[in-house]
């Protein structure tokens, strides 16, 4: 196995080389601009501008229905900012999401003050005045508008940060999207080059790259293991908040796969009306002649708590039946996930009539 010489440019000054047989590339990931909205992190912000502004905007334009954009938005709308989110796509809460959950997220946000202006694509931007005026337009095209905003959120997602690391220079090619292609353990063409989380494909989420990280390492020391990317858990971190893993009931469709589906609303279950926090409901995918279960969406309250069980059930292969059969305490949120499954199991929960 060759050896590399890593060169380092010390925080402190000075370079330092470190000599060693593995290479671990996990850089992680930069905010995507918007071409010609200049982010300078105080009136255009990014994700790490939006969680230090130094006084609450009077109005605020997200650029982005995604995870990012509906979390911080909506943190600044409760805070009181009157936020206007603009989405290229027809649907909040960026892709992955399942539309029916998608459809109450938006309505229960928008019930909340914020407005959004879907199917719609932004053009252009400038600063005028001490304020940003922004031109909109449909996602078709035609029916242009502006705009006007103390502060500006983009929000259109991360890209790879894998710029000006030197891995051209062993032949390590990226691909259409700057991301390091690499095997099922994680090596790039170059077999002793490794690279995890952001910078190669799959959602870039912290939890997926910790455990790209362990078994990446596992495999190093020569270990036998695998990540099942369809047990990969979603959080969207509002209120209430939105979780999900597996199969959205569009991938099902598009994969002509026969499912059924059980569903439990928060307005039946015990501990939700104690909380006094009724919105939204678990849905539950199981195969049509097996039972497994196919995946799990959560919008309501501690979804991104109760998505683990979803994820575990996932990850062994559990059945509907199987999630029906354990007995869960009361009163908690989680049964409405065993009522869910139970559900899509026979048709009939216990306390949803």
């Amino acid at each position: 196995m060759p050896l590399f010489q890593v060169t380092v440019k010390l925080s402190k000054g000075g370079e330092e080389q470190i000599v060693t047989r593995n290479i671990l590339v996990a850089s992680g990931s930069e905010v995507t601009p918007f071409p010609g909205i200049p982010i300078d992190e105080e009136q255009i912000v990014s994700s790490t501008g939006a969680l230090s502004l130094k006084k609450v905007p009077k109005q605020m334009i997200v650029i982005g229905a995604g995870v990012i954009g509906t979390e911080l938005g909506s943190v600044w709308q409760r805070l009181g900012a009157k936020v206007t989110v603009v989405e290229f796509l027809g649907h909040a809460g960026g892709m992955g999401i399942d539309m029916e959950v998608a459809k109450l997220f938006q309505r229960t946000l928008a019930k909340q003050g914020m407005v959004f202006m879907l199917n719609t694509k932004v053009v252009s931007g400038k600063k005028e005045g001490g304020l940003i005026k922004i031109n909109v337009e449909s996602a078709k095209g035609g029916n242009p508008k502006t705009l006007e905003a103390d502060t500006v959120l983009v929000a259109i997602g991360r890209r790879p940060y894998t710029t000006d690391l030197g891995i051209e220079s062993v032949g390590i090619k990226l691909d259409s999207k700057g991301r390091i292609p690499v095997n099922e353990r994680f090596q790039t063409s170059v077999p002793s080059i490794f690279a995890i989380g952001d910078v190669i494909a799959g959602p870039m989420l912290a939890h997926k790259a910790e455990d790209e990280g362990i078994l990446c390492v596992e495999g190093i020391a020569g270990a036998h293991n695998h990540l099942d990317y369809n047990c990969i858990p979603s959080v969207i971190y509002t209120h209430p908040e939105v979780a999900w893993v597996g199969k959205s009931e569009e991938q099902l469709k598009s994969e002509n796969v026969q499912y059924k589906v059980g569903k439990f609303p928060f307005t039946a279950n015990s501990r939700a009306k104690t909380n006094n926090d009724v919105e939204g409901f678990v849905k539950i995918l199981g195969d049509k002649q097996t039972d497994r279960m196919l995946g799990a969406h959560i919008i309501g309250p501690n979804a991104g708590e109760m998505i683990a069980e979803a994820t575990l059930a996932l990850e062994y292969g559990a059945s509907c039946e199987d999630v029906a059969r354990v007995c869960h305490p009361h009163p908690t949120l989680s049964e409405a996930f065993r009522e869910a499954n139970l559900q899509a199991f026979c048709g009939k929960a216990i306390n949803n009539v």
